[in-house]
């Protein structure tokens, strides 16, 4: 087989996988659009409305077992199950505490993902150390402006501290998704950034009621999670390739 004929034969490969790996996102894609389908905001929580708001990222844990194995329990699968006891423990505003901390077990759990060597590891340049600078100001400056409105909330005492250690694993995550190189993955990082301070904003009452707001926080919530969960995937696959091309 000659060099052209091996490129083309990657390329279907890659095409194949990718067509397979669309298929079996398609329950994630069809659970999400129940969960926007049934949405009522004064739905009264319940068992039920917290397995519909969960099922997506649980569907995702499933994907992320299936193309990458057991192994991934401590990694991006693991951290996608305790996203979705996050998911649950949300439903109901009392368990708010709980649920921040099961996302971030998740971050944790993403960032040593990131760290390891199914993710190619790059030397550090100026662009990136640019980048983690700007991920900083921003994640202190966004913590700095929701302080007084967090001293006002209820369990003040434990939600402070406890919304600062979360706003420092999810920067390091998002730093480290950078790291990465992975578009899927730092765009998925980014975009959970986007959907917690959505959330923060309304929760700690930053900003007058939103209508639909809590669509948007669940949008950036779910495409971050596809996102993570496919570079994750793809990030097995890039490796295993470049393992071939070296063995060639």
């Amino acid at each position: 087989m000659d060099i052209l004929e091996t490129d083309a034969y990657d390329k279907r490969q890659r095409r194949n996988m990718s067509c397979a790996l669309l298929f079996s996102l398609l329950p994630f894609f069809l659970s999400s659009a129940l969960y926007f389908y049934l949405w009522t905001p004064d739905l009264v929580p319940s068992v039920v409305s917290a397995g519909v708001k969960s099922a997506p990222t649980l569907l995702l844990a499933v994907v992320v077992l299936s193309w990458n194995g057991g192994q991934s329990v401590l990694g991006v699968a693991g951290g996608l199950i305790f996203s979705a006891v996050g998911d649950c423990c949300l439903v109901w505003p009392e368990l708010f505490i709980h649920g921040m901390g099961a996302f971030a077990v998740a971050h944790l759990l993403y960032s040593v993902t990131f760290l390891s060597s199914r993710y190619a590891t790059y030397s550090a340049s100026s662009l990136n150390c640019f980048l983690y600078l700007i991920l900083l100001i921003v994640g202190g400056a966004f913590y700095i402006y929701l302080f007084p409105f967090l001293q006002k909330a209820p369990n003040s005492d434990l939600l402070t501290p406890g919304v600062g250690i979360y706003f420092i694993l999810i920067t390091i995550m998002a730093a480290l998704a950078i790291r990465t190189r992975h578009a899927a993955t730092l765009l998925g990082s980014l975009s959970f950034m986007v959907s917690d301070a959505s959330l923060a904003l309304q929760v700690f009452k930053v900003l007058p009621p939103i209508e639909h707001g809590q669509i948007y926080v669940m949008v950036t919530y779910y495409l971050a999670q596809l996102l993570i969960t496919v570079g994750d995937i793809k990030a097995v696959e890039n490796k295993d390739d470049f393992s071939k091309w070296k063995r060639s």
